[in-house]
């Protein structure tokens, strides 16, 4: 049967018109749907932002791994890294990325009592491995093992510290959206604050667990 009858319009196979009345064949370059919501392009842009911020962290990763044997005589990481104490650390953050999964999920049931909760327990999660790493720079530099002792510890401190400035920024970043959230309730915009800080600190989280293994594990072993 042919596809134009008489009386009929045509079909459109590839679904290029959406109706009749905005015009047969007409491509908006939109897709069907219109264009993308807000949620969409907030979240397309911050994933850019982390891009831009990965490879940040990839040109301290290659500075460290260029001079981790540049120790100018001095110590080492065999020397000076606490297994134990980044064992803590790294079970502290990856504990926080999963409280902060479970605020995403309270505030898509629009939970204000569990939201608050969860972030508030991922912030006390991030402020002591916070804490345990400024604990671990001071140890260092008591021990005189600055970041101007050898090209080695400039790498470290550069690498490790540079996470750490990030985690603190997401602390602060935390205690202003809980406020936000507690104060103008489930707003879009809020929404979307929320689901970037969910992308940025499961990043964090990623970052450290290279550290941990490349830095850390593989330092203690040398």
């Amino acid at each position: 049967m042919s596809d134009i009858t008489a009386g009929s319009a045509p079909r459109d196979p590839y679904r290029l018109g959406r109706s009749q009345a905005h015009g047969l064949f007409s491509a908006t370059g939109h897709g069907e749907g219109g264009p993308a919501s807000k949620f969409v392009t907030v979240a397309y842009g911050f994933w850019i932002f982390l891009l831009s911020d990965i490879i940040m962290f990839s040109a301290f990763f290659a500075a460290y791994a260029v001079l981790s044997k540049q120790t100018a005589d001095g110590p080492t990481g065999k020397d000076l890294f606490e297994l134990t104490r980044v064992a803590a650390q790294t079970g502290l953050l990856l504990t926080s990325s999963f409280t902060g999964g479970l605020a995403m999920l309270a505030t898509r049931r629009r939970s204000m009592a569990a939201a608050q909760f969860w972030l508030l327990l991922t912030g006390l999660l991030g402020a002591a491995f916070l804490f345990l790493e400024v604990q671990e720079f001071a140890t260092m530099v008591n021990e005189q093992a600055g970041p101007s002792r050898s090209a080695f510890l400039s790498a470290f401190f550069a690498l490790v510290g540079c996470h750490g400035t990030h985690v603190g920024l997401g602390l602060l970043w935390l205690g202003t959206m809980m406020a936000q959230l507690w104060v103008k309730g489930f707003r879009p915009e809020i929404l979307r604050r929320v689901h970037c800080f969910s992308l940025f600190w499961h990043a964090l989280d990623i970052i450290w667990v290279a550290i941990f293994t490349l830095v850390y594990l593989l330092g203690a072993s040398s």
